[in-house]
């Protein structure tokens, strides 16, 4: 075990972040500073100062991140229309470069060594986290309690919160949550219970963001969201900033039960893992991306984002968000949405995003004149038509040939 001076803790203030601190202190006989971000999760933070206080700490950090995480994270995502496997939309991957950052930055200002994080020895999270942390800083340290305890149990984690008189409201009240939860401003997920039998449907009452389809209003809602290089910037005609851009998007997705997602996903440690996410405002924001881009994007360029963009999926999930090649990519992404202008108009019904209407006033690539069925006035010469298809049959007809 290896001499460790300061540490920066990323805490929650709950059950296993409240362990790890005073663990920490005694197993690495280390001061520790704790660090709790704001990232949209719905629950206060400022608990987590009282409660690290209460256990002698003296340097507590707790920050609002929530526009630096939709501005400098999510949008930057939307704009390459990233999706894992084809249905996740990353919402617990896209937080953990940030929170990295931070960790990283709080070492450097308080002069610790080793930072430490909560993240199991099972999951994506520990790779997110120390991929984030080693690439900022490469000689810094980092303990993942997860790896090293023997507190591997909830019935043993609450024996030791007990044990050493850890006031933690988890603990005193002896519940079990039926599903481990992540949250932040892009979406929610669960895990465990009952979830762990894929052929289990999720309990109704699980969701915490959403009503099902079929308790959705029976009107349609329809929005008009304003997009500029390619971020969306007003709804309905009111601008707004990253967060409450996303903010809002989340309510209103959410009372047409919008976003929710229930698949089986592979770990990039190699297990298949099942999870439900809720992820209203990032569902609507997918579809209205893919709207104006269809509108003001070439074809070749967009079907080169389509091909880049599981590659991209790929490395954000992965917690590649800090590598050369995803910022090589994301460079080129930027550079394509410097045309993404305009509104789209979109229609939330049970459960659905429809795409009812798009339009840009200086970068559209519809022309209505070649485009029409009806006389063209000369737009289009369709003999034209003839010779492109004629040399792009020429291969095939000279090989069909060869085969008689």
């Amino acid at each position: 075990m290896s001499k460790v001076n300061k540490v920066v803790l990323a805490y929650s203030g709950g059950l296993d972040t409240s362990i790890i601190l005073k663990w920490l202190e005694d197993n690495y006989d280390c001061e520790v500073v704790t660090f709790t971000a704001d990232i949209g999760q719905g629950e206060e933070v400022e608990p987590a100062r009282a409660k690290a206080k209460a256990m002698g700490i003296k340097e507590i950090y707790i920050e609002d991140l929530r526009e630096e995480f939709v501005r400098d994270y999510v949008f930057p995502m939307f704009r390459a229309n990233a999706i894992y496997e084809g249905e996740y939309l990353l919402g617990t991957s896209i937080a953990r470069p940030l929170i990295a950052k931070r960790l990283v930055e709080i070492a450097n200002e308080t002069g610790a060594d080793t930072i430490s994080h909560g993240a199991t020895g099972k999951g994506n999270d520990q790779v997110r986290f120390e991929l984030g942390a080693y690439a900022l800083k490469p000689g810094i340290k980092v303990i993942a309690p997860w790896r090293e305890w023997d507190l591997n149990s909830r019935e043993k984690l609450m024996a030791y919160a007990e044990e050493h008189g850890i006031a933690v409201d988890f603990a005193k009240n002896k519940k079990k949550s039926p599903y481990s939860m992540d949250a932040n401003l892009l979406h929610i997920s669960y895990e465990g219970g009952i979830l762990e039998d894929p052929w289990a449907e999720a309990e109704d009452d699980m969701w915490r963001w959403s009503v099902s389809a079929e308790a959705a209003p029976d009107k349609p809602t329809y929005l008009e969201l304003t997009y500029e290089k390619g971020d969306i910037v007003a709804i309905d005609g009111k601008r707004m900033t990253p967060a409450e851009v996303l903010t809002e998007l989340n309510r209103l997705g959410g009372e047409n039960g919008i976003g929710r997602l229930d698949i089986v996903e592979n770990r990039y440690v190699g297990m298949k893992s099942r999870g439900c996410y809720e992820t209203p405002g990032g569902t609507i924001m997918m579809k209205a991306h893919r709207a104006i881009e269809s509108l003001t994007l070439d074809r070749e360029v967009a079907h080169l984002k389509d091909e880049l963009m599981p590659k991209y999926a790929s490395l954000i999930y992965n917690g590649y968000w800090w590598s050369p090649e995803r910022e090589m990519l994301q460079k080129m992404i930027d550079e394509s949405q410097l045309v993404v202008n305009g509104d789209v108009r979109v229609k939330l019904y049970k459960g659905a995003v429809t795409a009812v209407g798009r339009r840009s006033a200086t970068d559209s690539l519809f022309d209505e004149k070649i485009a029409t069925f009806e006389d063209d006035e000369g737009a289009y010469n369709q003999q034209d038509a003839e010779g492109f298809i004629k040399l792009n049959a020429l291969r095939l007809r000279i090989a069909a040939g060869r085969r008689k």
